[in-house]
């Protein structure tokens, strides 16, 4: 998995690390030194989704950036389950690790609940909180997310992710709010984890658990209250079609002091869409933050 050819390394000049895990091995980068800046991804990605942040802060702080397993760089298992939780186990164990502390949390799509579990669990290990296009809480009773876990995470979405790797060639594009920001080299490196049929059944597992992780989800969001008082900044992409408006509003909610940046042209993939906007955010917000 390390010497895979299909990554340019022009755009990705990171040395591959791997930390074996019961099921196989998570792939991850650690470039530079300083308070740590661990960033989770969620479906189809990968650590490839935060290139742009790393190459930028790698300077004065340590980037961690992991691909959970069935993604990117990490091992695909076959039988194990690849249910949220357990990502969240195997990041956990990461970070302990690693000894990480101090750490400034940054989350996008299923890595916004995965890396939450570890935040409530370890509140003391978190300085802060950057979150992107996700939710930490039940949506069963949300149509909007009913209709497309029950699709994607269904026989037919099984069938075309298994068969046509439908997410990472169809819905990722479908997400930005101008496709023309996400090129066909970046494009490239999404399919090409996800090329073969046995690679994708962590990609096909994630839509069933936005309902089917409900009790999960429960107890993560009845949580929240434990990272009270902690530095929030909220980078929202105002035109995606997963995460709208009325996430961003509960979110706002739930951490009253948040910094917001709405980006009123951006989809779901802040990092791909708007790296310059999310870097000049993240920087601010760190320098503010630390000088406090």
């Amino acid at each position: 998995m390390s010497d895979a050819r299909w990554v340019d390394r022009t755009a990705y000049p990171f040395e591959s690390r791997y930390f074996a895990v019961p099921a196989g091995r998570l792939h991850y980068v650690d470039e530079g030194t300083g308070s740590p800046i661990v960033m989770l991804h969620g479906n189809p990605t990968w650590s490839f989704l935060y290139r742009d942040l790393i190459q930028r802060f790698r300077a004065k702080y340590r980037c961690i950036a992991v691909d959970h397993l069935g993604f990117g760089l990490s091992d695909k298992p076959r039988e194990w389950r690849y249910l949220p939780q357990d990502h969240a186990k195997n990041l956990a164990t990461l970070i302990d690790e690693l000894g990480l502390k101090d750490i400034t949390l940054v989350l996008q799509d299923w890595g916004g609940p995965i890396g939450l579990n570890y935040a409530v669990a370890q509140p003391d290990k978190i300085a802060r909180l950057v979150l992107m296009n996700t939710w930490a809480w039940p949506v069963d009773r949300d149509f909007h997310f009913i209709a497309f876990s029950g699709l994607m995470g269904g026989p037919v979405g099984r069938w075309l992710i298994r068969r046509y790797n439908a997410f990472a060639r169809l819905l990722l594009p479908l997400a930005f709010a101008d496709r023309r920001k996400l090129g066909a080299s970046a494009h490239r490196h999404y399919l090409c984890p996800l090329s073969r049929p046995e690679d994708r059944q962590g990609c096909l597992v994630f839509p069933r658990q936005i309902l089917a992780s409900t009790p999960w989800l429960s107890q993560l969001w009845q949580s929240m209250p434990r990272l009270q008082g902690k530095p929030a900044l909220l980078v929202w992409g105002m035109k995606d079609i997963a995460f709208r408006d009325k996430e961003l509003k509960r979110w706002e909610q739930a951490f009253p002091d948040a910094q917001t940046v709405r980006l009123g042209s951006v989809g779901h993939f802040v990092p791909e869409e708007a790296p310059d906007e999310l870097a000049a955010a993240l920087g601010r917000f760190l320098a503010a933050t630390e000088s406090a």
